[in-house]
């Protein structure tokens, strides 16, 4: 090994700290201890960076140079303050540092072991280290206890129990501290292992609720989330209070303890798991400069980088780096599922078979213990491949838990999952499972996804149907889906049963009173199954998915007609969300174009299901009830096209029907004001609102015209639909749309649909929806009043729009979603309305995009009809309704060619970074 790379000899390099001289002060101590402490440092960055050691290794590496330099000042303060004739004194290594692994930035854990209480010369030999290694930079946890009072804070916190359970020798009187490890190893045997066990369950199970019960979270904690390296710890800790072993590869073989609880393959997979997780770890604090422990998306795209992942194909570094993590935590769920069970059973004994087992179940292979269901001794998956679905039923149809030790046979049985393709009753049964008991009608009892959840868990899913397991563990990087592929299908499919059952009925009562009259029940939930089943493949996920949704209806079971329908869902699964959210349904072609495409009452119905379930999936904060309602006006304007309404003498019927209704609600008013109040709108604007609504613009503008008020903004929040109302009714100019969305923007407000109406009379009567920050309504009062101030400072050219979007942004955007990049893009559609030109922009989403996107539309020369914005994480895409200063649609190649220009150029500022990589560029369609 060359000299630079040469290990350092800590020991030698402090001998004169120890020599017969004068001993050397603390401030020269000090000195040395930092130079040896950062060629310790600097030599594991080294060796982890440049050589490539992985992540396991380096952390023993690191231990052990800092063994030495803990060790050297323990020998340096017993020299400096000398321990009486009777003290005896140990200092030992616990927690992670105990199992002789240390991340770069992580803490040193140390007990001070004394025999009896400690004397004052004890305490100022501790004191005097830690202050010194605090002074060093050193983050230190630490205790100072005698063998008694290990032993009796041990009995009472199981978290101290497992830091003694790691505890290792430094420095000081060995003697002392093998008397603790045979107290304490005594102790342990006496109180058995069970409330150990029980308790740990206990602590990881908290643990999975505060940092994600699946392992596959986008953002996921490597030492604390499900599957991470605390998962693995808590296994080697179990193992090691049960057998005291020290390594998984002592569980393997006849001759092991417990028998061979787990095979040679699990054994390397707990190998491979750890040296990953303490790979990708080690990167963490490095990029971080400190303790960092989540993989946040700023971070991803640098370690994947740094760990070797390049594009493959259609899929990014980035999202190959994350779906390796993702399989390696799924294999330590796994393995705890194995092996845990296994633990449990040699520490207290095989389960106790339920006496009362009725012969029903003892037929099909299957016993109690303990209330829950496994299979029963002797009987082997193998030789019945069908019974990993049969077992699962059992336990639905009689309302049984799976006993541990099912899990752990399901988990080894995974491969017999290819066995069953093909096999006619096999499929069957997982039909079955997907759809309830009863299949083909109304099931408010079903509650597939805790089944499907299971095989997708122990990897039988992904043997069975071969197109699931290459959405196992695939991430898209943003942050609009807060799960992977294959947890969100399973969350999908939760949601449908939870719709099925009521229990969304306040929700989505729409979709909740559409279960009972659906006719293909049996394609909705293989389309739900299936809905995403091609993503990451490249291509149109839903084109794609619709062409294996062919070829796995058949294989399992459904008719000609149910396949032909599935198929058809799966293709068209984002249609509803798609329009709903980014066009203006009150244009009667929009209307009639998703009618066109959907032909019948029953596809829209098993379609609107199928949306409500998948969009509720993709993350906790995406639904809301302005989303409920936009989707529910759709599903009834659609609805009634199908049932032959929607005419032109139709529309005009509903016009004076309105109208009619306004008129009513306006009794108060003389009859020549009500008219001209009703001569005032064009018919987009009667369509637009519901006669509540139009009668509170009524009384408002007809405040305004009282009061002469050049401006008039009126908020009203809207709860059930989870906005607030902004209306703004003024001399319409051209920027007008630009300005108020500038003041909304800085006001906080996030702006979610729009209606621009100018008035027969020329007057402006814009409507806004917006939300604030946490997608609920904009309500205080101070902030509705702050609002209005600011929408007239704007309008009045007092307000200097520019310059407060950029704080805004500046304060808002946070670092960790700049690592996300979204190319800018601008379509532009003609055919999409028979009025105007359909205009649609993606970029990311800030403070004032809104603003700065219609101030270049109306730069233009364009008049905006209606904006209809939606998010998607950081992406925004927002649709403009546009017509040009005529009236007209706008169809001159140049002016295109101008808008889209000066459109990306929005979508541009100078606050945004460019990609790191510099190959994404903005594109015009």
């Amino acid at each position: 090994m060359p000299a630079s790379r040469k290990q350092p000899d800590i020991t030698a390099a402090l001998a004169e700290l120890f020599s017969p001289a004068e001993t050397p002060s603390r401030e020269v101590a000090m000195g040395l201890f930092r130079r040896q402490l950062g060629r310790v440092q600097g030599f594991v960055q080294q060796r982890f960076e440049q050589e490539g050691l992985n992540g396991l290794t380096a952390a023993r590496l690191h231990a052990g140079l800092m063994d030495e330099l803990v060790s050297a000042l323990f020998a340096y303060a017993l020299k400096a303050h000398a321990l009486g004739p009777k003290d005896r004194l140990a200092m030992a290594a616990t927690g992670g540092y105990g199992r002789a692994t240390l991340a770069p930035f992580s803490d040193i854990d140390l007990l001070f072991l004394s025999h009896g209480r400690a004397s004052p010369a004890v305490e100022k030999t501790v004191e005097f280290i830690l202050y010194f290694l605090w002074d060093l930079g050193l983050k230190v946890g630490h205790a100072t206890r005698s063998i008694d009072d290990c032993l009796t804070e041990a009995k009472g916190d199981v978290t101290i129990r497992t830091s003694l359970l790691d505890a290792r020798c430094l420095c000081g009187d060995r003697a002392l501290f093998a008397d603790f490890q045979q107290a304490f190893r005594e102790d342990c045997t006496a109180d058995g292992p069970g409330e150990y066990i029980a308790a740990k369950q206990a602590e990881r199970a908290a643990r999975h609720r505060r940092f994600g019960e699946t392992p596959f979270m986008v953002e996921p904690n490597v030492k604390e989330g499900r599957g991470g390296l605390r998962d693995l710890q808590t296994l080697y800790w179990l193992s090691r209070y049960v057998f005291n072993t020290f390594a998984m590869t002592e569980l393997v073989g006849k001759d092991a303890p417990g028998g061979g609880i787990l095979t040679a393959a699990e054994a390397r997979a707990c190998k491979r798991a750890w040296e990953y997780l303490w790979t990708v770890r080690f990167h963490l604090h490095y990029v971080a400069g400190r303790a960092e422990e989540r993989l946040t998306f700023d971070l991803q795209p640098v370690i994947g980088g740094r760990m070797g992942y390049t594009r493959h194909g259609r899929q990014n570094g980035v999202e190959r780096f994350m779906r390796h993590y993702f399989l390696i935590v799924r294999e330590v769920a796994r393995v705890t599922a194995v092996l845990e069970p296994a633990l449990v059973r040699a520490a207290l004994g095989p389960p106790a078979i339920a006496a009362e087992t009725d012969a029903a179940l003892i037929e099909q292979g299957f016993v109690l213990a303990d209330g829950k269901i496994l299979f029963a001794p002797g009987h082997d998956p193998a030789t019945d491949p069908s019974s990993v679905f049969r077992i699962l039923i059992c336990a639905r149809d009689r309302d049984l838990e799976l006993h541990p030790l099912a899990r752990r046979t399901l988990i080894r049985s995974a491969p017999l999952g290819a066995e069953l393709r093909g096999d006619k009753q096999a499929a069957a049964l997982f039909l079955n499972l997907l759809c309830g008991p009863h299949e083909s009608g109304h099931d408010p009892d079903c509650e597939s996804a805790t089944w499907m959840g299971i095989l997708n868990e122990s990897g039988i899913l992904g043997r069975y149907l071969p197109d699931w397991r290459r959405i196992v563990g695939q991430m898209q990087f943003d942050t609009y889906h807060v799960y992977t592929v294959d947890v969100h299908t399973v969350q999908c499919i939760r949601n449908l049963n939870s719709i099925e059952a009521g229990t969304l009925k306040e929700i989505a009562p729409v979709a909740s009173d559409l279960t009972g009259q659906i006719q293909s029940r049996r394609a909705l939930y293989v389309a739900m199954l299936l809905h995403d089943i091609a993503k990451g493949r490249g291509g149109d996920h839903s084109v794609l998915g619709a062409e294996i949704a062919l070829n796995v209806g058949p294989a399992l079971g459904l008719s000609a007609e149910e396949t032909e329908m599935a198929s058809w869902l799966v293709l068209h699964h984002l249609m509803l969300s798609q329009t709903a959210f980014s066009r203006d349904i009150d244009d009667p072609k929009t209307i009639l174009d998703l009618a066109d495409t959907i032909q019948s009452p029953e596809r829209l119905r098993l379609l609107l299901i199928l949306t409500v379930a998948d969009i509720r999936a993709v993350s906790p904060k995406v639904w809301n009830g302005w989303k409920a309602t936009l989707l529910r006006e759709l599903y009834t304007r659609v609805a009634e096209v199908l049932e032959g309404g929607l005419s032109t003498t139709e529309r005009d019927t509903r016009i004076a029907r309105v109208k009619d209704v306004v008129s009513s609600l306006l009794a108060d008013w003389p009859a020549a004001e009500r008219e001209e109040f009703l001569s005032l709108g064009y018919p987009s604007y009667w369509l637009g609102f519901d006669p509540e609504s139009i009668e509170r613009h009524a009384r408002m503008i007809r405040d305004a015209k009282t009061r002469n008020a050049p401006l008039t903004v009126f908020t009203e929040p809207l709860p059930a639909r989870a906005v607030t109302e902004v209306v703004v009714y003024t001399a319409d100019h051209a920027g007008l749309f630009s300005r108020i969305a500038g003041a909304l923007a800085i006001a906080g407000a996030s702006i979610v649909d729009a209606r621009i109406h100018t008035l027969t009379d020329g007057m402006a009567l814009d409507t806004f929806w917006i939300q604030d920050a946490n997608g609920g309504p904009f309500d205080t009062p101070h902030r509705l009043a702050r609002l209005a101030t600011l929408v007239e400072q704007a309008l009045s050219g007092r307000l200097k729009l520019a310059a407060e979007i950029r704080n805004a942004t500046r304060s808002v955007v946070a670092q960790r979603m700049r690592a996300i990049h979204v190319p800018p893009r601008v379509v532009v559609d003609n055919r999409a309305s028979n009025r105007h030109t359909v205009v649609e922009v993606n970029g990311r989403d800030r403070p004032g995009l809104l603003h700065d996107v219609t101030a270049a539309i109306s730069a233009e020369g364009l008049q905006i009809a209606s904006a209809h914005v939606t998010t998607y994480g950081v992406r925004a895409v927002d649709v403009f309704y546009v017509k040009d200063v005529f009236g007209m649609k706008v169809e001159n190649e140049r002016k295109l060619y101008q808008l889209r220009k000066a459109l990306l150029e929005a979508l541009n500022p100078a606050l945004d970074e460019p990609p790191a990589d510099g190959k994404n560029t903005p594109s015009a369609a």
